[in-house]
């Protein structure tokens, strides 16, 4: 085995054993790319430098910068626009109805990355749901990737991340330029509280959930971490809540408790008994 092959292999386990991710071989060219940065920015020669002092018990903090930066943070406002068409038309004033009473919504964006789906539903609800603003509406985003974590509590985009997606009304409703880049609203900003969660381990206590945003996350999870997970989301979902995947993922053969709608080929799921 080649020492890069080495190399990539002993990151492979890294990431799987701190996350339960497992990483495809043909993103072998990434790790380079992804990891020279680090070396640089920490003061290594180079990313075997890097890797062999992780390996030699380097400390914690320089293992999860390692780790984070082979996880996926692809992510966009509007990504795929449907599920937020089905969000929009169906789902929230679904939810809205049945929650007139108590007047209290709670919506979770897991694994959010940098912040731009949490953000889309904040001012797709300020756009389209006016009436929520006189509501209790948490919008919780959680990732496992620091970096991403702050980059999203910032609220800052670059002109290319505006780009993809937004529309031109949203932008100028809800953005102001700082600079080269674009700093999203305060007001909206503060609709999102943004936590750290690894979704492989213990769930910290978790209050009841309406709707949960899981999109594009488990395709990369070994089955058994799938099926936790799923379980897990029952535990928080109340029971007629709303849990979003990616169109690549699906409850089925995982978890027999969920059952499957669909809106203008848009899928969703929802909990049935929990066990």
């Amino acid at each position: 085995m080649s020492s890069r092959a080495s190399e990539f292999s002993y990151l492979c386990e890294l990431v799987k054993t701190s996350t339960a991710i497992s990483l495809d071989s043909q993103r072998e060219y990434l790790m380079e790319a992804r990891l020279a940065t680090i070396a640089q920015r920490e003061g290594f020669a180079s990313v075997s430098e890097l890797l062999n002092r992780v390996r030699a018990g380097g400390s914690t903090q320089l293992q999860w910068k390692v780790v984070e930066a082979m996880t996926t943070n692809e992510t966009s406002f509007f990504r795929d626009i449907k599920p937020f068409e089905a969000l929009r038309q169906v789902v929230v004033p679904t939810l809205m109805k049945a929650r007139q009473a108590e007047r209290k919504l709670s919506i979770w964006c897991a694994a959010c990355s940098s912040g731009q789906e949490p953000y889309t539903i904040a001012m797709m609800l300020r756009e389209h749901f006016t009436e929520l603003q006189n509501w209790k509406v948490t919008i919780l985003a959680t990732d496992i990737a620091t970096d991403m974590l702050d980059k999203s509590k910032s609220g800052r985009y670059t002109q290319l991340e505006v780009n993809r997606g937004l529309p031109a009304n949203y932008l100028i409703k809800y953005f102001k330029k700082d600079g080269v880049d674009w700093q999203i609203d305060e007001s909206i900003r503060k609709m999102v509280d943004i936590r750290r969660m690894n979704l492989s381990v213990a769930w910290p206590l978790m209050p009841p959930i309406d709707l949960v945003m899981l999109r594009n996350v488990m395709i990369y999870f070994p089955v058994e971490t799938k099926k936790q997970i799923l379980k897990n989301m029952r535990s928080v979902l109340r029971p007629d809540g709303y849990l979003f995947l990616g169109t690549a993922e699906t409850t089925i053969n995982l978890d027999v408790n969920f059952t499957c709608e669909s809106f203008k080929n848009v899928s969703y799921y929802r909990p049935g008994i929990k066990q």
